[in-house]
């Protein structure tokens, strides 16, 4: 089993967390919103998997008080089915908790149902749809939930 280094990133990872969301999303966020996110914005806190220097998968989250919201989570097309994406859902949960949040929450795109099966083992629940959340297509998208401390 590949085992990629979690670590915190940072502005220097933005190019490889951009490989990464362009390789993975039909709408992706664009790199000054990563940079932003980065440097900006106090709540957010990125997590990459770091196979030999190279950023394979990361997920984002932001962490409101006891709230957490996962905004991304991706792993590179070449990388997926290795249980990458479960090794990094793990470590954002333990660094949730680690900066006290109770809950967390997140969209999926009601037709993802790898992605919703692989948040359902980790205790998420639908939460409800939000229509039309989808730019590209308007793809309704599920919201999920999970309270940490269960």
């Amino acid at each position: 089993m590949i085992t990629p280094v979690f670590r915190k990133l940072t502005i220097a990872d933005v190019d490889q967390i951009i490989n990464v969301e362009h390789a993975s999303f039909t709408s992706p966020w664009t790199k000054d919103a990563f940079a932003r996110e980065l440097t900006m914005n106090p709540y957010a806190l990125y997590i990459g998997g770091d196979l030999d220097g190279k950023i394979i998968a990361y997920g984002g989250m932001w962490i409101i008080i006891d709230e957490a919201h996962i905004t991304n989570i991706a792993v590179l097309p070449e990388y997926r089915g290795m249980k990458i994406g479960e090794q990094l859902m793990l470590t954002m949960m333990e660094t949730m908790i680690g900066h006290g949040a109770k809950r967390a929450t997140l969209e999926v795109r009601v037709s993802n149902e790898i992605a919703q099966n692989m948040y359902r083992k980790f205790g998420f629940k639908n939460g409800g749809i939000r229509k039309g959340y989808y730019t590209d297509n308007y793809e309704d998208a599920l919201v999920m939930w999970v309270n940490l401390n269960e």
